[in-house]
């Protein structure tokens, strides 16, 4: 039996997976289960507006990753960093440390709240060493094509666009390998739901990695 007062650590599942196979909405899934979320893409594209990163990435790369209103132009930074694995790491070594931060104060905050655990959806997960930090690693999977029309629904992108961006990552296969449990989300919210219910069931089952 659980002493309320000494309740089980939070349980930090990261999540990973193709590129508009559904991970956010594994995270909602999991957030109305009592997870807190960790949205690292969005507090990624937050440091780009720091004053010292943005001066950083003048300094490297000139005005050009700049707007009209003198904030970060992602577009422009993507073309590099994507167009290049090495300008890709020192973007990455320059970020990180400050995602990084922001997820340890959230596990504490969970621990504070005796919530269940905390959601860490990070595009790069095993690339930036994220799974470390984690307990679970949770892949979210979805047929290709249903992943072409997401993103070419919300974000605009080609098929070419996305396997250009994927070829930047670890190759799904090896990210599937090495993740504990799977979530296909090719069907209805509800049926995405339950399916996130029972892979949580496993994942609290089973020992964890940290």
């Amino acid at each position: 039996m659980i002493n309320p007062r000494n309740p089980p650590e939070p349980l930090v599942i990261g999540l990973t997976g193709g590129i508009g196979a559904g991970k956010s909405a594994v995270g909602q899934a999991l957030a109305e289960r009592g997870f807190l979320l960790v949205d690292s893409d969005k507090d990624a594209k937050a440091a780009l507006d720091r004053p010292e990163i943005r001066a950083q990435l003048v300094e490297w790369w000139g005005a050009q990753v700049l707007s009209p209103e003198g904030t970060v132009d992602r577009k422009a930074v993507g073309g590099i960093v994507f167009g290049d694995p090495q300008q890709r790491a020192r973007l990455e070594a320059l970020i990180h440390p400050l995602v990084k931060a922001g997820r340890s104060e959230l596990v504490e905050r969970a621990r504070r709240e005796g919530r269940p655990g905390v959601v860490v959806d990070a595009p790069l997960l095993f690339e930036a060493g994220s799974d470390a930090e984690c307990d679970a690693v949770l892949y979210v999977d979805a047929p290709r094509e249903v992943r072409i029309e997401r993103v070419s629904r919300t974000r605009g992108w080609d098929q070419a666009e996305l396997d250009r961006r994927e070829n930047a990552q670890l190759p799904l296969e090896e990210k599937r390998r090495r993740s504990d449990e799977v979530v296909v989300n090719d069907s209805t919210p509800e049926v995405l739901k339950h399916r996130v219910g029972e892979a949580l069931q496993k994942l609290q089952g089973r020992p964890r990695r940290t």
